[in-house]
């Protein structure tokens, strides 16, 4: 098989759009407050700018996740990308805040269709045992990303002004479009059978996994702004805190191709299960931190047990689909991007209203039992299903929890 028509070749490039994605969402961490405030946007505006971006990424996700069931993968993925590019086109060159809050919406639509599209295609590509795998290299490109995204953006819009940061992930986007736009695309495994949005949802398997991806983004969103309001109440300053993040995002890249491995052996079910109960107590211990040390102890461990979360949740979610008999994977990964995006706007509005309320420690005790009561949600769903397929192809039931 030639280069251009191989699945690692489709996998390289969802990772570099995944990779690209990101890049975009963490520039804007240090960019936007100071521009948008530059233009005279109150905190209140900024806010708002910033949650712009999940009104699109909620309502695309599942609407084109069906698209690219009937049209196919590539045409989504290369106007994904053409959105994210002409999203940072509009940043670079936005002289008033409504230009602002229109790239942020289309940036949010183009995050959706990146995301859930190709996670979709590679579970187009490969069979079950091998997805863990794959989607733990996708997710390590991710977390680099993440890494690189804030400290890159922040530099060049000091250097160059807004235009620099941003047109760089324009090039960026405008390469891996031009790339889906090149390679042949392997002929899937199975022709995929339209199967409406209502039977993907309330298929009991799917629908667990989406609750637990809300719980999984929620906890991980909380931490951020949380964890560090924490720690400067015990005198710790930005630097330390930047540099903690930092431990957990290296941390992660690690942790997810070797979770993805384990997935394919043990089960993206068990695994996800692990990483539920592994957040719970992490969350615990993380709230008991009283230095910079064990905040760097804790707070790794936290990352690690996020990995354990995510990377077997992505595999679950496409497991779940197959086992059920269902080959709309865009529908499916379309649920699961619209979960997260749920998470990642109540996360943290809900872990800020009770730190102020109760502090860390109380919070922490609060919200571990969420996580456990989803632990034994997906549990009792994972009961259920016949070990009988073979090569770990699980039948899952169509109806009832």
């Amino acid at each position: 098989m030639s280069f251009r028509s191989s699945r690692a070749t489709a996998v390289a490039l969802v990772t570099l759009a995944t990779f690209t994605d990101i890049v975009a969402y963490s520039i804007a961490i240090p960019v936007l407050p100071d521009f948008s405030h530059r233009l005279g946007a109150s905190p209140t505006t900024i806010g708002l700018l910033f949650g712009s971006f999940g009104v699109t990424l909620l309502t695309v996700s599942i609407p084109m996740g069906a698209a690219s069931d009937r049209l196919g993968r590539r045409g989504p993925m290369i106007g994904g990308l053409a959105a994210l590019a002409a999203a940072t086109l509009l940043f670079a060159f936005a002289t008033s805040l409504p230009w602002l809050f229109a790239a942020r919406l289309v940036q949010g639509a183009a995050d959706a269709i990146t995301w859930v599209v190709g996670f979709a295609l590679i579970a187009d590509l490969y069979p079950v045992e091998e997805r863990g795998r794959m989607t733990g290299f996708v997710m390590s490109g991710t977390t680099m990303a993440v890494m690189i995204g804030p400290t890159m953006g922040g530099w060049l819009y000091e250097v160059g002004g807004l235009a620099v940061p941003f047109l760089a992930v324009t090039t960026l986007a405008a390469a891996g479009a031009l790339a889906f736009a090149w390679i042949d695309l392997p002929r899937e495994r199975a022709a995929r059978e339209i199967v409406p949005i209502g039977t993907v949802v309330r298929t009991p398997a799917i629908a667990a996994c989406a609750v637990t991806v809300v719980a999984a983004s929620a906890t991980i969103t909380m931490m951020e702004p949380v964890l560090a309001l924490h720690l400067q109440s015990l005198g710790i300053g930005p630097g330390r805190i930047g540099t903690l993040f930092g431990v957990g995002a290296i941390a992660s890249a690690i942790a997810h191709p070797l979770i993805g491995r384990l997935t394919d052996r043990f089960g993206a079910g068990r695994l996800t299960l692990g990483g539920l109960l592994a957040s719970a107590v992490s969350t615990m211990l993380v709230a008991q931190t009283w230095s910079f040390q064990s905040a760097v102890v804790f707070f790794t461990l936290g990352a690690v047990s996020s990995a354990l979360m995510i990377t077997p949740s992505l595999t679950f979610m496409g497991e779940a689909t197959s086992a059920a008999g269902i080959s709309s994977f865009g529908v499916a990964y379309g649920l699961y991007n619209m979960a997260w995006g749920v998470g990642l706007l109540g996360g943290p509005s809900l872990g800020g209203f009770l730190y102020e309320r109760m502090g860390f420690s109380r919070l922490a005790l609060v919200w571990t039992p969420g996580l456990i009561a989803v632990t034994l949600l997906l549990a009792r769903v994972q009961s259920k299903y016949s070990p009988s397929f073979e090569q770990k192809e699980r039948v899952w039931p169509t109806d009832g929890l």
